[in-house]
């Protein structure tokens, strides 16, 4: 086994992302999650309620996406409903 010189360590190139067989749809994504949450996480934070509301500040875009998913997943199946049952 080789250490070579440890005081000045030469490394080589990290590993690759695997290539995928749909680009289009791997930048489709990425552009979205960079609309959702163009911000890095801040991490020097000292108090709770800081925090919180800093950290809630950050995740605004996801909290917006999951509200409006909830509101398709209660609103649909209950128009569906009056639309089956009231025929009006």
């Amino acid at each position: 086994m080789e250490l070579g010189n440890i005081s000045q360590p030469v490394y080589g190139p990290g590993p690759e992302a695997p290539g995928s067989s749909t680009p289009d749809l791997v930048g489709m994504v990425h552009g979205f999650l960079r609309l959702v949450q163009p911000n890095a996480l801040p991490v020097a934070l000292c108090c709770l309620l800081f925090f919180l509301s800093q950290l809630l500040l950050y995740e605004r875009g996801f909290l917006v996406c999951m509200a409006i998913g909830l509101l398709f997943i209660i609103f649909v199946p209950l128009v569906g409903c009056c639309f089956c049952c009231c025929r009006c």
